[in-house]
């Protein structure tokens, strides 16, 4: 009886911490494993970092020039389901690989005009300057882009290999799923 008891205790405590794991997880701090060279020099293949969820969570307008994590997924609408099956510890249990989630950096919020011309990206009328970026950008478009109401404009710092805003549309805020801290 007396093993029984002690064999419930720590059943108990393993899924409080559990919980607790979880919640931390869902909305507060997530490791991230960068995948591919769109960040390149800034963020390497492989490289690690943690991501803040508190934006995701409190729906905050990320800042021009931060590090984000996406959900490219962006002709579909996100669930908080989506945010407990995403979950590193979810994601160890059922063992899949979802590439949807891409690592970029804002370059728009909502009423921003954005342009690609002369090599350079110009919002609002003025060339950004981007000192992260190794390589001239090799995109140039006549379009202009009006980044609408709760939705941001995200781009690689390895411009003439990443798959962003220019391909995928603007990003839903609720599909900004964290930003960068370290």
């Amino acid at each position: 009886m007396k093993l029984l008891k002690q064999l419930w205790s720590w059943t108990g405590t393993f899924l409080v911490a559990l919980v607790f794991a979880l919640l931390i997880g869902i909305f507060i701090i997530q490791p991230y494993k960068v995948d591919g060279h769109s960040m390149d020099p800034t963020l390497y293949d492989k490289e690690r970092m943690y991501v803040s969820k508190l934006p995701h969570t409190f729906s905050y307008m990320p800042d021009y020039g931060d590090i984000v994590i996406i959900d490219s997924r962006v002709d579909r609408t996100r669930t908080f389901k989506d945010d407990i099956l995403e979950n590193p510890l979810f994601q160890l249990i059922v063992n899949t690989t979802d590439r949807a989630f891409f690592v970029k950096r804002v370059i728009g919020k909502p009423g921003d005009t954005l342009e690609f011309k002369n090599h350079k990206v110009y919002r609002n009328g003025q060339a950004l300057d981007e000192p992260y970026l190794n390589e001239q950008m090799n995109y140039e478009s006549t379009q202009k882009w009006v980044v609408p109401e709760g939705h941001v404009f995200v781009m690689g710092d390895n411009r003439n290999h990443s798959e962003d805003s220019r391909m995928i549309g603007y990003i839903p805020l609720d599909h900004v799923i964290g930003k960068k801290i370290f």
